[in-house]
């Protein structure tokens, strides 16, 4: 058994709004959200004295790289809607930064779409273990490597 393996992680926040097509409450409408999101990577650490990484599991600047790029660039201050709702795909052929998804813009979809776009880049050293979406302080998604069948 290695017990060396940590867990890092690093949260992000950002500014996004979204509406949920055909929702029979209010998040059928316009709205914005400040999201908190928390990245883990699963790793072990880097015991080499002399190397500028020693005593790290990943350096939290290459999260904070690919998150950056991956999800808070692209979706920070951008509305996010489904690209079935008709009613509001003006919005996006405006010039608005809009950002068509291909499915409900709900935090659970946005949060495995979050989880994907991380994944595809992650370096190979480093797990994907935990990602944990917040949509307001007390609601939130998550996905979490202990709970998938492998």
């Amino acid at each position: 058994m290695n017990r060396n393996i940590l867990r890092v992680t690093k949260r992000f926040t950002f500014e996004m709004a979204h509406a949920l097509y055909n929702y029979d409450g209010n998040c059928q409408y316009i709205h914005g959200h400040s999201y908190k999101l928390y990245a883990t990577v699963l790793g072990l650490v880097n015991n080499t004295p002399g190397s500028p990484k020693d005593g790290m599991v990943c350096d939290f600047s290459v999260l904070k790289k690919i998150v950056n790029e991956k999800i808070v660039e692209p979706y920070d201050h951008t509305l996010v809607l489904s690209e079935i709702d008709e009613s509001k795909k003006h919005l996006a052929e405006s010039g608005q930064r809009t950002i068509l998804f291909p499915v409900q813009p709900t935090c659970e979809n946005l949060l495995l779409h979050f989880k994907n776009e991380i994944l595809n880049v992650l370096p190979n050293n480093l797990t994907l273990a935990n990602i944990k979406l917040y949509e307001t302080e007390g609601s939130f998604a998550e996905w979490d490597i202990r709970d998938q069948d492998f």
